[in-house]
């Protein structure tokens, strides 16, 4: 026994992301350095992976070319390996929220109950922000045909973990959707859309609750900190993800469209102001 790895055993591995990757790089005479999207009709998304309030604002999409990918497989499907990657890092994200409102780990330790309530309230009211913007992304890149799964970035977790203990500042990269397959340009920008889009629905849920506990009198101080938290994170991620550069969605949508893009930025500027204004006084 060497110890070595059988060099097949990737075709048991439950990461089709990496079966791709290694079937590609099998291809006689592939040359990724020569990929040209525009060349190809193979577009690849890479949703800008969401922190909050930050996310990684530098860096280019991955360059990965695949011909053909699975069509037949439900668009409620999640692999061992996307599950394993969404937990982790949304442990580490909520975590890192726990931090930020407890003023680092210093106050964490002095402290361990602010921080437990820090990391339970970011689990109900930030978490889903993150989560859900992710699985928008994956759902409408299946709708057309692509492979999605979410991947967590094992390096933007640690950095955000220990710069929000260190810190009490949250500045995370949990990680990202990768979607392989051919779109064209609108369905490009729509999987991109997507998150946005997610994340101003769930905002105007969280603002819908607040008006309504402020005409009925139906509130308490509990509910009134998860909704703040719910539509300042959605309210934040939403807008920052419009932003046309970099990995951000906001890049890929104006690329699309200029008229959705400006649509969808004003809305998302909006729900900010609202929660600077309407809102805050609302719950004051």
């Amino acid at each position: 026994m060497t110890g070595r790895r059988d060099p097949r055993a990737w075709w048991l591995d439950d990461d089709i992301m990496e079966q791709f990757r290694r079937r590609k790089s099998q291809e006689p005479g592939s040359d990724r350095a020569g990929w040209k999207r525009e060349n190809s009709g193979v577009r690849v998304l890479r949703s800008n992976p969401t922190g909050m309030p930050f996310g990684r604002i530098f860096g280019r999409d991955p360059q990965i070319s695949i011909s053909t990918v699975p069509r037949n497989a439900s668009i409620w499907q999640f692999s061992e390996k996307e599950i394993s990657d969404l937990t982790i890092a949304t442990v580490a994200f909520t975590a890192a929220l726990g931090f930020m409102f407890s003023n680092g780990i210093i106050g964490a330790l002095n402290n361990p109950n602010q921080f437990i309530l820090g990391a339970i309230r970011s689990l109900l009211a930030l978490a889903p922000a993150f989560v859900l913007h992710e699985i928008a992304h994956k759902f409408m890149a299946k709708r057309y045909g692509c492979w999605a799964e979410f991947r967590a970035d094992p390096s933007g977790l640690r950095f955000g973990l220990i710069l929000s203990a260190l810190t009490g500042i949250v500045f995370m990269a949990p990680g990202a959707v990768m979607v392989l397959g051919r779109t064209t340009t609108a369905q490009f920008g729509r999987i991109a859309l997507a998150g946005p889009v997610t994340n101003i629905a769930l905002w105007l849920i969280g603002a819908i609750l607040i008006v309504s506990g402020h005409i009925t009198g139906i509130r308490t101080d509990l509910t009134d900190i998860l909704l703040l938290t719910w539509v300042w994170g959605n309210g934040i991620l939403a807008l920052f993800n419009m932003l046309p550069f970099g990995p951000l969605d906001g890049r890929k949508i104006k690329s699309w469209s200029d008229t959705v893009f400006w649509i969808w930025i004003s809305i998302s500027a909006g729900a900010v102001y609202a929660n600077l204004t309407v809102l805050r006084s609302l719950l004051a």
